[in-house]
């Protein structure tokens, strides 16, 4: 183990204690890091070894800068933090804007200055980002200044949050430093980030990771699977504050000297424009994106993808078809977690089967289990248990013993593991529907109703029934073009039948404007529940 390089030890007390932690599996030589490692200091040299300091790395509608640039403003942003706002290693920096180049810059800089970053989506609200900064301890945020006023409303139920500076006040204290640096020599060990859960269920988590951690996403899923190259452009639309986003858009194309583009604006108009004129190469997004970008395909050149990454929910069959047929690009898809940092299980290329998630990312070791955690055969049913160079360390939380168990990470998620290896994604383990004593996994309902003209988006649950237990329940968002009737219910419910077990059908079905989502894209199931 490296000699720890933070003086502020809040967040190695409180992770959890030994016997807790997962088992950790560093079996690829690119995962053999020194003790000591600065993952904001070891990205950018990599980007710049690869592909020199003249290379562009940031790129937004009115701006670029090259990866010398992002060294030398990142080094800038680390002594304004250290010099003039008294950060110490280890302290927590609230980092909470839009995806854009100060926040990639900031992020760097926060690592540099030996911070632990915990980055925030844009949307979240003053009681929201007191939750974070009371569960983190932060101590100090950078902010986009169209969010001072949530920053301070939370600052004012969170007293440990004691420093502020917006990046206007940022940038303009970085113009006068000099920029040379010197990257706190922080372990491979020292906590890196804190990323807090996007709030599926509700009450957010906070997955600590390590300098190490960082690296480790870059060198075995986006190393092995994604296989981005100095000449790539990438873009997308999950926030940095989601891992997902993170890794896709700041550490995956750090790692190689790609370049980032970023959207002006939220919104897929502006996501599809972003990839025209930057003539972009790859693609981050969540199954929702994909599905609003074929809408939009006939009106932007999509012709410059060439790889596109799905993660966030499980992609269904149709999805990926309907992309396939449109772009000639197959999607990526991937199972990941905050609290294994990012995806562990994938395929890319001709092993990609549409439908199944994909096979054991190298690096990591993938199985499933029964209630207990003990294996079961191929071809049965269970939950997924994961294990390889990152796992779960929830910050001072008491769910930390029903994610970890034996060592290995239980994700929560029901699958099936084919004769070949393929990993076949069935629910979530708390979306399980059993009805009249058959067990239905949601998302094989919903990826049913993708397949008729008329539906644009779709959620399945169980409704309580007396006879039954539950009942299969759907809520379908309609394409243009098409209304919500007596008859069109009938025709899907038809549909369904015909495609899967007709007792998987959906019994109910309500047409509805949207379905309730996180920040980060991913299906609200438990409000449709509550209202069910």
């Amino acid at each position: 183990m490296g000699v720890s390089g933070h003086l502020d030890r809040f967040v190695i007390d409180h992770l959890p204690p030994q016997d807790q932690r997962p088992d950790l599996i560093f079996d690829l030589p690119e995962l053999e890091y020194p003790d000591q490692l600065n993952a904001g200091a070891e990205l950018v040299e990599r980007a710049i070894a690869a592909a020199g300091p003249d290379a562009r790395a940031l790129l937004q509608a009115d701006a670029a800068w090259t990866w010398g640039q992002v060294d030398a403003a990142s080094n800038r942003m680390a002594r304004v933090l250290v010099e003039d706002m008294g950060l110490v290693p280890g302290a927590r920096v609230l980092l909470h804007g839009p995806n854009c180049a100060w926040v990639t810059i900031a992020w760097f800089a926060i690592l540099k200055a030996g911070g632990v970053v915990v980055a925030t989506m844009p949307m979240l609200r003053a009681g929201e980002l007191a939750v974070v900064c009371n569960k983190a301890q932060v101590s100090h945020a950078l902010f986009d200044p169209a969010l001072k006023a949530a920053v301070v409303e939370a600052q004012a139920e969170a007293p440990a949050l004691t420093t502020l500076l917006d990046a206007d006040a940022l940038r303009s204290a970085a113009d006068g430093k000099d920029a040379q640096f010197e990257a706190v020599a922080t372990a491979a060990e020292d906590p890196a980030l804190i990323a807090f859960t996007s709030g599926t269920t509700g009450q957010p988590k906070g997955c600590v990771h390590f300098h190490r951690d960082v690296l480790a996403m870059a060198d075995t899923f986006a190393r092995h699977i994604v296989q981005l190259g100095s000449n790539d452009v990438v873009v997308g639309t999950p926030p940095i504050a989601f891992t997902f986003g993170l890794g896709g858009l700041i550490v995956f194309p750090a790692a190689v000297g790609a370049a980032t583009a970023f959207a002006d604006r939220p919104g897929f108009d502006a996501l599809a424009e972003t990839i025209e004129r930057h003539h972009a190469t790859a693609l981050f997004t969540a199954p929702t994106g994909y599905r609003a970008l074929l809408k939009l395909a006939g009106q932007h050149d999509l012709s410059s993808l060439a790889t596109c990454v799905s993660a966030g929910e499980a992609l269904p069959a149709a999805t990926s078809d309907a992309w396939r047929e449109a772009t000639g690009v197959r999607i990526i898809d991937g199972i990941g977690s905050t609290e294994m940092i990012h995806i562990f299980i994938s395929a890319r290329g001709d092993d990609i089967r549409p439908g199944a998630t994909g096979k054991a990312v190298p690096g990591y070791e993938a199985r499933i289990v029964d209630d207990v955690g003990n294996p079961l055969p191929r071809g049965r049913t269970g939950r997924l248990a994961v294990r390889g160079p990152t796992g779960c360390r929830y910050l001072d939380d008491p769910r930390q013993t029903a994610y970890v168990r034996d060592g290995w990470n239980l994700t929560g998620d029901v699958y099936r593991l084919d004769e070949d290896g393929y990993f076949w994604f069935v629910a979530r383990a708390d979306d399980m529907i059993v009805s009249s004593g058959y067990n239905i996994g949601a998302p094989e309902v919903e990826n049913a109703l993708l397949r008729h003209p008329a539906v644009a988006e779709a959620a399945v649950i169980g409704a309580p029934d007396e006879e039954r237990g539950q009942i299969v329940k759907a809520f379908v968002v309609l394409n243009a073009g098409h209304d919500a009737s007596d008859t069109l219910r009938t025709a899907l419910q038809d549909h369904v039948k015909g495609a899967i077990a007709p007792y998987k059908y959906p019994r109910a079905l309500d047409f509805v404007d949207a379905l309730p989502k996180t920040q980060t894209g991913k299906l609200q199931r438990f409000r449709l529940k509550a209202d069910a």
